[in-house]
């Protein structure tokens, strides 16, 4: 049996970019060979995706796709911000956005079967994504997705990785990108006030009315006149449209000239937007701080036995 040196393992795992330990076994269970230990991590990096699948994925990146009128929009998750920067990550990532374009995915499951191959995986993206997981040594999953396709005009912009927009517009495309610039950083939750969801401007109400019922109570206690129900109705009132302003694109003040609203600057410009799409990475994911770090552990570990 050939020792197997921590020398060895390192270059194992620089030629494959697998875990450590994965890179021992690999190397004992092929006495030493390193070009055997290379086949024998690629027939088990399925094994090891299984194993994976289970783990957090709250970082990542968003990628976009745009072809004339036809666009998609999605999300990509990892376990840690090392990955997003890692070029078959990436290259995976932007190969969904095109074929989702292309090929108009029901869901997230027939995404993955669809053909591509990279980096020696395939024949599918699935196959690509697991050959993937073992590779690297993170779980990774394909989040969510949109498609645009049809007649409307379309603009995407990145902020980094961790953020992308997708406008719909009709008009200059100058300005329909920075509306999407605009989105990126203000982050508005609908078009425009009318858009609003219910269920989010019910909650404004009610933190409005709690707020209302503070200062009654406040009043109360300091001996001060209590405002009238009309009145206090009316402020409540004041708030949600405030809130409403605040949220929705065509009213918020243009990040790029705050003296004039969104709707302002589309209107000089005679562009109109028909709509959009942000997605922020991890966006409603808990995550988990320690996982990350003991998995480090464990493979300083397995290191200082390899050695």
């Amino acid at each position: 049996m050939a020792a197997i040196t921590a020398s060895m393992v390192g270059e194992l795992r620089a030629k494959t970019d697998a875990p450590m330990m994965e890179c021992k076994k690999a190397l004992t269970e092929a006495n030493g060979d390193m070009e055997k230990a290379e086949e024998i991590l690629r027939v088990k990096l399925g094994n090891k995706a299984g194993k994976a699948a289970s783990r957090i994925t709250a970082e990542g990146v968003v990628a976009a796709s745009i072809e004339g009128t036809t666009g998609a929009l999605l999300e990509v998750n990892c376990e840690t911000d090392f990955v997003t920067k890692n070029d078959s990550f990436l290259a995976m990532a932007r190969a969904a956005a095109e074929l989702i374009a292309k090929n108009n995915p029901a869901d997230v499951a027939a995404l993955g079967a669809l053909p591509y191959s990279q980096d020696s995986f395939g024949p599918t993206l699935e196959d690509v994504r697991k050959g993937l997981i073992g590779k690297i040594g993170e779980n990774m999953s394909f989040r969510r997705f949109k498609r645009f396709a049809g007649d409307t005009k379309l603009v995407s912009y990145l902020h980094g990785t961790r953020i992308g927009v997708v406008v719909e517009f009709e008009g200059d495309e100058v300005a329909a990108k920075d509306v999407a610039m605009h989105v990126a950083a203000m982050k508005p939750v609908a078009l425009s006030s009318a858009d609003v969801p219910a269920e989010l401007i019910a909650k404004e109400r009610a933190v409005a009315t709690g707020k209302a019922e503070e200062d009654r109570k406040a009043a109360e206690a300091a001996g001060k006149p209590v405002q009238s129900a009309e009145i206090v109705a009316k402020r409540i009132e004041g708030g949600v449209q405030k809130y409403l302003k605040e949220v929705s694109l065509l009213n918020q003040p243009f990040v790029k000239n705050d003296k004039q609203t969104v709707e302002a600057m589309l209107k000089a410009a005679n562009t109109t937007i028909k709509g959009f799409t942000l997605y922020v990475v991890g966006e409603g994911i808990e995550k988990k701080a320690d996982d990350f770090a003991a998995e480090v552990a464990a493979q300083v570990a397995a290191a200082k036995q390899a050695a």
